[in-house]
């Protein structure tokens, strides 16, 4: 039986949806936009697994004998973040939307998250993550209140310097948050976003992000395949993203490159299943923050490790690589943008240079998965297997 690496590179979007000025976003194309302002962009490995070659894609090289197979997938559900886009993956649609707090949260979540913590709020608004450091970092390290905001995603998230807040308490906070955003008020994350630093200017995030997730409302291909005792091993965010459902074992990860580390290390390592990992460094360091030329360089130091991810594979091992939304660097504001996503397909056993065209639902991915490992189909999806093997 194949065993699936399946990676995602976090917000690597491949042009706008046909939908996606109902969510705020006019033109916008993640890859296609870096690569116009960075014509030189070396990606030599993604453009000779077929990344030029998907419908649509006319700003990169067309491989001649691609040795992948390629496309690009819709969005059915309806959202463009992190959460959404990994649960429809994995089989599970969200028709409503999470729920969001564009003025920030109600007197009556704060007064009661001051309550069980036993500090006080700063900020309570949606804002940009490095900015909201600059305008309460130093208040913090005065006063030891703790920095609450949220964003055009679904997400209540609670920033603290390590050195005044402990990680163990931050976390705690977290997960009292968590107890508290759920019902009407429930939101998709709770996200703790420790940091470093003594004054503005010089904050910085540290690698010890946690997110505490809901729960997936449905049954996913990651409940499935553990359940047909077969390995389920998420690496960085992953874990967080299901709330640990469906995993059977997880590491969190400091950055794409550790991300990257962690992958081989496990598929050199005798284990069956899926080995499910999530690269964060590009929608979280660079997309977020409009930084186009990091991103650029994002992409070129990923490109760069596939040949020796390929080349750690056993034979009957099939990758794939795709994104879970867009988060244009050159587009205006902060927040993600509502795109395609790019499908890519590799294995030493399996045909190249196949189209699969444009997919109606992330959750063919999946239903793919599935598929190769001889596990139940989830609800949602069709299984492009039989295209590629």
């Amino acid at each position: 039986m194949s065993r699936v690496i399946w990676m995602v590179i976090d917000s690597v979007g491949v042009g706008a949806l046909k939908d996606s000025e109902k969510f705020g976003d006019v033109g916008v194309n993640t890859l296609g936009n870096i690569v116009k302002n960075y014509s030189n962009i070396k990606i030599p490995n993604m453009i000779k697994l077929g990344l030029g070659n998907i419908d649509g894609i006319n700003y990169l090289p067309k491989e001649k004998n691609p040795i992948g197979c390629f496309g690009k997938c819709e969005e059915l559900s309806c959202g463009k973040d992190t959460t959404t886009g990994h649960w429809e993956m994995t089989g599970v649609i969200v028709k409503k939307p999470f729920k969001t707090f564009p003025n920030g949260f109600s007197k009556e979540i704060i007064d009661e998250f001051e309550r069980r913590t036993g500090r006080k709020v700063v900020g309570n608004k949606p804002a940009s993550g490095t900015e909201i450091l600059d305008e309460y970092g130093e208040h913090q390290i005065k006063t030891g209140d703790v920095i609450v905001y949220t964003s055009a995603d679904s997400v209540f998230q609670i920033a603290a310097n390590e050195e005044i807040i402990p990680l163990e308490e931050l976390y705690k906070m977290c997960e009292i948050a968590r107890e508290i955003m759920m019902g009407d008020n429930a939101v998709a994350r709770i996200i703790a976003r420790p940091y470093i630093g003594s004054q503005k200017g010089k904050f910085v995030r540290t690698s010890n992000r946690r997110d505490y997730s809901l729960n997936p409302f449905d049954t996913t291909v990651l409940d499935t395949i553990k359940e047909s005792s077969l390995d389920v091993i998420g690496v960085g965010k992953i874990e967080d993203i299901f709330n640990g459902q469906g995993i059977t074992e997880a590491i969190h990860t400091k950055d794409n490159m550790d991300g990257v580390d962690q992958t081989i290390n496990y598929i050199k390592k005798d284990n069956n299943g899926l080995i499910f990992t999530n690269l964060v460094d590009f929608d979280s360091k660079y997309g977020h923050r409009r930084n186009s030329l990091g991103y650029k360089e994002a992409l070129e130091e990923f490109d760069a490790r596939i040949p020796e991810i390929i080349s750690t594979m056993h034979e009957d091992d099939i990758l794939i690589i795709n994104a879970d939304h867009g988060n244009d660097p050159t587009y205006k504001g902060t927040d993600h943008t509502r795109e395609y996503i790019p499908v890519l397909v590799y294995g030493k056993d399996i045909n190249s240079g196949i189209n699969l065209g444009i997919r109606k639902t992330f959750a063919d991915i999946g239903a793919t998965v599935s598929d190769i490992l001889n596990v139940k189909l989830p609800t949602n999806g069709v299984s492009f297997k039989d295209e590629i093997m």
